[in-house]
């Protein structure tokens, strides 16, 4: 698994079901799971970890693909960003393949994973502030084959988090056949760890617009004032156009959300204003968040 860990894993189970790889949680409490390995294996290799046990994910064919149910996608954990970068996962939801294909070089895309991407919760995972502008929901394997439901925010924040034994199974997306946009900014050309993201979803049969700004803090975070906003202009019968001063209005709000200004001292003394780079970043969320509307829009 690594060639330079002092102390590598002493057990590495490999099972063929999302049960029976709950069942190696339940039986080794210090395991850790492992599918695409692009952030797990990076924290060995580092030093940063030293798992007594592995639980392959790569043999569990159920939890590689996705399903139809009830209108909604049921998108397996397993699924790689490589597969969902493809055409056929991009017309059905495109901002999370957008997302997908954004995700980095290809080998990290061809080996990392949905489940991977929300389990390890980093605040520059491409497909977290997607999922949260869809109110994607989780679906949970436990053990003896118990299965539960939890919104992707509710793990995202610590609301709700796994037990043991427990494994992300499913992701369920709700399928809105409407537009919806995904746009990050990174510190170099191509591919590259986010210094900002915006996805924009609009929803026309319950006519809002949804927002979800990432890798500013350490979840992605909604502007939910600035969501009902801007969908109270928006002619849902009609072309559903904005001015373009109405989208660099709500660009400007969602950014100012997400990156507030700081709060006023104990005596009501000037707090000053935001450092440079604090702004450079509220110009940048802004930026992103008047282009996903004008996109998702258009």
């Amino acid at each position: 698994m690594t060639t330079h860990a002092p102390q590598a894993a002493h057990t590495v189970t490999l099972p063929g079901s999302l049960d029976e790889a709950v069942a190696a949680l339940t039986a080794m409490p210090a395991a850790v799971p492992v599918a695409g390995g692009t952030d797990l294996m990076a924290a060995v290799n580092s030093g940063l970890l030293r798992p007594a046990g592995l639980v392959g994910l790569g043999r569990i064919n159920e939890i590689r693909g996705w399903q139809y149910q009830d209108g909604h996608a049921l998108l397996g954990a397993g699924l790689t960003h490589a597969r969902m970068g493809r055409p056929d996962f991009a017309a059905l939801i495109p901002a999370l393949a957008t997302a997908a294909r954004a995700a980095g070089p290809p080998q990290i895309r061809n080996a990392g994973t949905l489940g991977g991407n929300i389990a390890s919760a980093a605040p520059t995972g491409d497909a977290l502030p997607v999922l949260a502008a869809l109110e994607a929901t989780l679906v949970i394997a436990g053990p003896g084959g118990g299965r539960r439901e939890i919104p992707i925010g509710h793990l995202l924040t610590g609301f709700d988090m796994l037990r043991p034994g427990e494994l992300i199974g499913y992701v369920r997306v709700p399928l809105l056949h409407a537009p919806q946009t995904f746009l990050k900014a990174t510190g170099r050309t191509g591919p590259g760890r986010a210094v900002a993201s915006v996805a924009v979803v609009l929803d026309p049969a319950r006519r809002n617009v949804r927002c979800a700004v990432g890798a500013v803090a350490p979840m992605p975070l909604r502007p939910l004032d600035a969501e009902r906003w801007v969908a109270s202009l928006i002619d849902w019968d009609g072309e559903r156009t904005l001015a373009p001063e109405a989208c660099a209005a709500f660009g400007d709000y969602v950014a100012a959300a997400c990156i507030p200004d700081p709060a006023p001292g104990p005596d009501g003394a000037d707090p000053g204003t935001l450092p440079p780079a604090a702004l450079h970043l509220r110009r940048t969320v802004a930026t992103l968040a008047r282009r996903a509307l004008g996109r998702a829009l258009a």
